[in-house]
Order: C-alpha cells, then sequence, then structure tokens
C-alpha cells in the first residue's frame, strides 16, 4: 500500500506565520505543557485542529510531562479523520519543527501503509531539513497499530541516513542528552 497522498507541512511555532495563505486543512499541533497556545494560529480559519500539549523528552523526567500512549492515539484519531478527508494538506508543528512535529508527520504516512514504514521516515528528509523524531511516540505508535517494530525499524533507517549526509549531527545529538538514540 503506497503512502498517503495528502500534502504535509513541517515547521516549528517561528515558522507558523508563513504557512496561513497556502491551503492548510489540517493542523496538529503538539508543545510543551506550559507553553501558551502561539498567536499565529488565529491566522488559521475555519481548520480542524488538534492541539496536545507534552514535552518534548523521550522518558519520564521530574518536572516535565512526557507523551503517553493517550496523546498518540489522539494523533492516529486525528489520522483517521485526515485519511477520510479529500485534498486535505496537513500543518504539522511543534516548538522547533524538529522532533514531536517529524514523530508525528511520520507516523500518520505509515499509519495507513502497512509495510511502508520505511518509506515513511524516508520521506521525512524530504519534509524537514532537520529533523530528530521523537522516540517515545515512535514506540508507542508501534505498539498502537501492532506493527511489531516496523516503525522503530523506519525511525532506525531514518536516523542512518540522516547521519550519513549530516554525521556532525551525531556529536549535536550527544550533547542535548540523546545520545542513547544514535543507531548503533
Amino acid at each position: 500500500m503506497p503512502l498517503p497522498s495528502q500534502k504535509i507541512t513541517i515547521c516549528g511555532i517561528p515558522e507558523l506565520s508563513q504557512h496561513a495563505s497556502i491551503g492548510v486543512s489540517h493542523i496538529l499541533s503538539i508543545i510543551d505543557t506550559h507553553e501558551p497556545k502561539p498567536e499565529a494560529l488565529d491566522d488559521y480559519f475555519e481548520i480542524n485542529h488538534l492541539l496536545l500539549r507534552f514535552d518534548d523528552v523521550v522518558a519520564e523526567y521530574p518536572g516535565f510531562e512526557a507523551c503517553t500512549p493517550d496523546h498518540v492515539q489522539q494523533v492516529l484519531d486525528f489520522g483517521e479523520h485526515l485519511h477520510t478527508a479529500r485534498d486535505s494538506h496537513v500543518l504539522i508543528h511543534c516548538h522547533a519543527g524538529i522532533s514531536r512535529s517529524t514523530a508525528a508527520a511520520a507516523i500518520l504516512m505509515a499509519q495507513h501503509a502497512p509495510g511502508q514504514e520505511e518509506a515513511a521516515f524516508l520521506k521525512i528528509l524530504d519534509l524537514r531539513k532537520h529533523a530528530w523524531p521523537n522516540t517515545r511516540m515512535v514506540e508507542f505508535a508501534d505498539q498502537l497499530l501492532k506493527r511489531d517494530g516496523a516503525l522503530m525499524k523506519g525511525l532506525v533507517v531514518y536516523r542512518r541516513a540522516l547521519l550519513q549526509s549530516k554525521p556532525h549531527l551525531s556529536e549535536i545529538i550527544r550533547n542535548i542528552g540523546r545520545g542513547h538514540e544514535l543507531p548503533a
């Protein structure tokens, strides 16, 4: 089964206003727990919008709200709605457009395309110049979609491809405390 044909745009909060006039039909916002709703979202009218709040962490840490299976189920429910919409253009954003939004984009692309998990993650290379999809979100999606590790394998394939083209990112990933996510 091929990847879905809906158009996907990924961005961070600072870029939201740049996309208000490009025909977006759906918005998935994933922002930090205590982040105010971005004012730029007011520029979008009559849009199907899902706002989720959890922090960009990949494990439980004191003072942070980590993603839960319920959060990912809400992403998948949003994906069900997208799947039935015609000519949809979804804008997915998080704080920086690097981790939570790119994980959500890959999850949504793979949701109705079993067997295309690697292709979904590799598509992120074209959609977002700098991305490091949130591992915790992908793990929960893999379980909820019953993909038996296929989404996680797709994530590893993506990371290898990204680091092959941008090896300097390995050091950045280590420096932000996520070195355990680097492929072996």
